[in-house]
């Protein structure tokens, strides 16, 4: 693993958080930024957690040796 990969991996470990905390604020009705702002986030979050991941994992496989 490369420090690349790391920062990627934590990228998409700070985008999940932030996907499970917007579905928690939204199901409680009233959330705190409200609910534009943490649809947002949400859509923003799903895709990004995805892409930090792939491009994580193929950084790896790419400097395995």
């Amino acid at each position: 693993m490369t420090p690349k990969s790391g920062v990627f991996l934590l990228g998409s470990c700070i985008t999940a958080i932030a996907g499970v905390g917007s579905i928690f604020e939204l199901s409680s009705g009233t959330p705190d930024l409200g609910n534009f702002k943490t649809g947002v986030i949400l859509a923003l979050s799903i895709p990004l957690t995805i892409l930090f991941f792939v491009v994580a994992v193929q950084d790896t496989r790419a400097n395995m040796k």
